[in-house]
């Protein structure tokens, strides 16, 4: 086993692969589309294709099952060059332009779900605390390193920008192959899919979770893209569809198969996770424990704009200086935990995340709106709110990433991994769009008052939560 030192290396090279597609997605597709003279409208329905990171847990059995992690990392990578060589030699917007990007985000997803495997079957208990620490701040360093290429393409022009970026995944292909050598495991199951199916089909209480992990598949695809809005009571046939296919799977059920269903190779790890004790506290506890960060995080942006800040002012301080405070954060949290334990760190650290929304708070009550008349005491406080509030968030996440790997069984670390995440993707999203509406009727201080008392229903989940990591333990 390498030594410590040396997994934090690769930890932060892993997670720096893991980032920088993202930044290419969010930073340099909408400015390269836009210079090309391309209609907003288009623009905008490229973020549709970001759906891959959301729904990256339906293929992760796939990884599970067939491992080698690094060979996953090395040819997702080298497949992310490729999409950037073809952008770099191609020209005009047609359908290899969708067929382009579709293919970064689902490579992109594909490698997210080989780091996260490798890092937590890579990393001891006492370890991960601090890895965390290092994966937000390098996952967020890779985004930055595709805002280089943003900036270098002034120079080298957008073709060379993207070669340059054909050369950063190649390299990440290469240290992917040269990371420590993953312990040989069996896979999580030798059952075949067709056995797997027959197994579920006489369980009708794990159809049934089948059925309803389809359908909140299919939410997840209409959140993003809307499509029910074109096709009238989607929702009602198709919940009507389900209970009818549960309600003959109870008429037509064949005698109990001779084997786990939770061994299956496709749903064995959400059966299993469902099986498992405590896992629906934990489960609510997941979904509530970022959110008093996640609904207020939404509202940040707008609320500087209303209070009369500079762009300049909001890109500087709110996200510049605000993304090096949440790497100190992550760090510092990373830190903490390792030396008391996730439990305490989650509570203790989970406190600071709340609480530190008071600043947003303060702010909100003392600047005034809509008058352009903003003095230096204000610009004080705003800086002092978002600085807390980033490095903050820092000290949560590190904590509750920590969790989220240290209760995954290491058998099915990809699936089991990519699913929990989706479960805090399910809140962060529900609560993003709550924002909107709270913001607008209650006023900012209001509901950035409400968005602090909005972190103690996770802390009704606890004694759960210690459970689960005491039971992952023994």
């Amino acid at each position: 086993m390498p030594p410590v030192r040396s997994k934090f290396y690769w930890v932060a090279l892993l997670y720096f692969s893991s980032g920088f597609p993202l930044g290419i997605f969010y930073d340099i597709f909408p400015v390269f589309f836009r210079q090309q003279g391309i209609d907003l409208k288009s623009i905008g329905l490229i973020s549709l294709l970001g759906l891959a990171w959301t729904l990256k847990f339906l293929w992760a059995p796939a990884v599970d099952h067939f491992r080698h992690h690094r060979i996953w990392m090395a040819a997702m990578d080298v497949m992310m060059g490729l999409v950037m060589l073809v952008f770099a030699m191609g020209a005009g917007f047609g359908p290899w332009v969708w067929a382009g990007i579709g293919a970064l985000t689902l490579f992109s997803a594909t490698n997210d779900i080989a780091i996260d495997a490798y890092s937590i079957e890579f990393l001891q208990t006492g370890e991960i605390g601090l890895a965390n620490g290092l994966r937000i701040g390098f996952y967020r360093v890779g985004m930055l390193g595709a805002g280089l290429i943003l900036v270098l393409s002034d120079y080298l022009s957008w073709k060379g920008a993207f070669i340059l970026a054909t050369l950063i995944f190649m390299m990440s292909a290469i240290f992917s192959l040269f990371a420590p050598k993953e312990k040989l495991k069996n896979g999580a199951s030798n059952l075949s899919l067709a056995l797997e199916i027959g197994s579920i089909l006489s369980r009708p209480r794990f159809f049934g979770a089948i059925l309803l992990f389809f359908l909140a598949s299919i939410w997840l695809v209409d959140h993003a893209i809307h499509f029910s809005k074109h096709l009238a009571a989607f929702w009602p046939v198709a919940f009507t569809i389900a209970l009818l296919v549960f309600a003959a799977s109870l008429i037509f059920r064949k005698k109990e198969a001779s084997f786990e269903a939770s061994e299956g190779p496709m749903f064995g790890a959400l059966l299993n996770l469902l099986q498992r004790p405590h896992i629906f506290p934990v489960l609510a506890f997941i979904l509530l424990f970022k959110l008093p960060d996640s609904a207020m995080g939404f509202m940040i942006k707008p609320f500087w704009v209303d209070s009369g800040f500079s762009n300049t002012e909001i890109g500087l301080v709110s996200v510049n200086i605000g993304l090096g405070l949440s790497i100190a954060g992550g760090l510092a949290g990373g830190w903490v935990t390792d030396r008391i334990g996730i439990f305490r760190a989650l509570w203790i650290l989970g406190l600071c995340q709340g609480f530190s929304n008071l600043g947003y708070v303060i702010a909100a009550w003392a600047i005034p709106h809509g008058t352009g008349a903003l003095v230096l005491s204000h610009r004080l406080l705003m800086y002092f709110a978002s600085g807390i509030e980033s490095f903050t968030s820092g000290l949560g996440t590190a904590a509750f990433l920590a969790f989220l790997m240290a209760i995954v069984d290491k058998r099915r670390s990809a699936t089991e991994y990519a699913l929990l995440s989706s479960v805090f993707a399910l809140s962060r999203s529900f609560a993003g769009w709550a924002g909107g509406f709270g913001a607008q009727e209650l006023g900012y201080a209001p509901y950035f008052l409400l968005t602090l008392f909005m972190m103690f229903p996770a802390y009704l989940f606890l004694p759960w939560v210690k459970k689960m990591l005491a039971g992952m333990e023994n």
